[in-house]
């Protein structure tokens, strides 16, 4: 039962604090124990003008009582005053009440301003706060005021700050990863690194690495190291390659022969490979470095070449196994930069707070990059008031439209009623006055 009627209270579709029915589908103001607590100031405020209106009313029928019995002059002063009193409440309490409700029921009009007024008013009021409060100059002009990079500057340079906003950006970082999901990840960086790679030839720029190494001598260290890993591999495996010289000659060959032969191939072989080893200026060194240069000027410029590459390019990229590597190389990162934001003493967060730091400092002292902050807060606030004026107002004029009438009329009163009696009772004060010293002025001219 409680859920049923704190919905209808949600929705507007239920009675309301007043005994009214809400309109259905308008949402309702609340109306808490603070309003409540406000109604009773309204209502002991409208008990005071009233008890202030008899007491000028009983005033005013003593006074013309008195005056019918001879009392004196005087009756007809405190009569006047008493009168214009009365006048000046009544006018004040029809203006007051005039506001929220029909006084004594009466349809008078231009009353129960606020009930039948309430949209108009809201459209009047986004109105107003978009052209005085949401207008590019207003917006600029407090911003400046504030001097928003002086004073980030001044609180970033605080250590404890920079603590609190890597903190906060390192959550929200394990957030976004957190939130992220990998396969969606893994599948936009393969397809960026394959549309990259296939719109971007690598040929020509291998190339001319290739000619830099070889002009540098850089690929002579990787000839030294193949011939060192092969002659040992040669003297290791002294057999196998027999063996497999040997079992290469014909059949018919006899088997001396076929061992002679390979023994021959095996010195051979291992003589070659140690004199390459051990002398720089080797013709067959200087062979491959012909055959490198050959090949760096072809990936550059021969037709046939470059296109070959392109298609290894392709296949490679294509290969299931490359596409397991992009996506297991996100992992590693992802993990990588999860596990650092976490870790307090991490590089990455001591690197974001000494760089917060170092921008505090610097935007505390330096007025240019003070200008620079205030230009772009400011660019970016008046570009959000300027493209979402209107979203904004109707925010507002919305906003009202939804409030039940009756019970948004309440809630008002409750905020401004017990000020407004103040005027029933100014009124009933000002009226007497007004009252004597026109009767007095009337009496001192003969009126």
């Amino acid at each position: 039962m409680e859920r049923v009627e704190r919905t209808r209270t949600e929705t507007g579709d239920g009675v309301d604090g007043t005994g009214g029915r809400a309109v259905p589908g308008r949402a309702m103001t609340s109306f808490g124990s603070a309003d409540e607590e406000r109604m009773r100031g309204v209502r002991r405020m409208k008990l005071t003008a009233v008890g202030l209106l008899l007491f000028v009313a009983v005033v005013y029928v003593l006074a013309k009582w008195a005056g019918d019995q001879g009392a004196g002059a005087w009756t007809g002063y405190v009569a006047a005053a008493a009168e214009a009193g009365m006048v000046g409440a009544l006018a004040d309490w029809f203006a007051v009440t005039a506001l929220f409700r029909r006084p004594l029921g009466l349809p008078i009009p231009h009353t129960a301003i606020i009930p039948t007024k309430k949209d108009q008013l809201g459209v009047s009021l986004g109105e107003f706060v978009g052209e005085n409060f949401l207008s590019q100059d207003v917006v600029r002009q407090r911003l400046r005021a504030v001097g928003i990079g002086s004073r980030l500057g001044a609180w970033l340079a605080e250590p404890e700050h920079a603590d609190r906003v890597t903190a906060e950006l390192s959550a929200a970082l394990r957030g976004a990863l957190t939130v992220l999901r990998d396969s969606d990840v893994q599948a936009v960086v393969g397809e960026a690194i394959t549309r990259r790679a296939d719109a971007q030839e690598i040929a020509p720029g291998i190339g001319k690495m290739l000619e830099r190494v070889v002009a540098d001598g850089g690929h002579k260290r990787v000839v030294d190291l193949v011939c060192v890993r092969a002659h040992d591999w040669l003297v290791m495996h002294e057999a196998e390659v027999m063996v497999a010289v040997a079992g290469g000659a014909p059949g018919w060959t006899p088997r001396f022969v076929d061992k002679k032969v390979g023994e021959r191939v095996y010195k051979e072989l291992l003589r070659f490979v140690t004199e390459m080893r051990d002398a720089p200026a080797h013709p067959a060194r200087g062979a491959l470095d012909r055959f490198l240069n050959d090949f760096a000027s072809d990936l550059q410029s021969d037709t046939d070449t470059r296109a070959r590459v392109e298609r290894l390019k392709t296949e490679v990229l294509g290969r299931g196994e490359v596409q397991d590597l992009i996506a297991s190389a996100w992992t590693a990162v992802r993990s990588m930069i999860v596990s650092a934001a976490e870790d307090e003493r991490s590089e990455l967060r001591l690197r974001v707070r000494a760089s917060l730091l170092s921008l505090g400092s610097r935007m505390s002292v330096d007025a240019g990059l003070q200008n620079k902050v205030d230009g772009w807060v400011e660019g970016a606030a008046v570009y959000v008031v300027t493209t979402y004026q209107g979203e904004i107002t109707s925010l507002i004029t919305d906003t009202v439209a939804g409030w039940d009438a009756e019970h948004t009329t309440k809630k008002i009163e409750a905020h401004i009623g017990r000020d407004l009696q103040f005027i029933r009772i100014n009124g009933t004060v000002v009226g007497s006055l007004a009252g004597l010293l026109i009767y007095t002025l009337s009496r001192a001219v003969g009126v």
